[in-house]
């Protein structure tokens, strides 16, 4: 199960947050400066998946953006590493078409991601 989603870039600054279980304001700030300094502090041949506390960490870095999926000990790591890469390539093909139709401020949750994921993929939309 997805415990948090967290977008980060190369400074350590939070762009995006989404937490899935309760945790207080200030743990979440201690959680991400930790989880965020876990991640940044690996080499590009490093493993992208860290055991952290009671949960792991899975993350991918593009450009100077890293996505970073806590789960619990039961989730499939291949998995959520491949929903991180759908993400992108969703937030890819979304914003392209944002900038076109002139909708500059929208603010997106993974969940309404994946669901437009799976609606251009039923539409046929190809992706390189």
């Amino acid at each position: 199960m997805i415990k948090f989603f967290l977008m980060v870039n190369k400074q350590g600054q939070t762009r995006l947050s989404k937490y899935y279980e309760h945790v207080d304001i200030n743990k979440r700030t201690l959680l991400e400066t930790e989880v965020i300094k876990s991640c940044l502090s690996r080499s590009n041949e490093q493993c992208s998946f860290i055991e952290y506390k009671d949960f792991k960490l899975i993350y991918r870095q593009y450009a100077a953006l890293f996505i970073v999926v806590g789960v619990n000990d039961t989730e499939n790591e291949m998995a959520i590493y491949e929903f991180i890469h759908n993400f992108v390539e969703v937030l890819d093909e979304y914003f392209s078409r944002v900038v076109i139709m002139n909708y500059r401020n929208v603010e997106m949750t993974p969940e309404s991601i994946i669901l437009l994921f799976f609606y251009l993929r039923l539409m046929g939309t190809k992706y390189n």
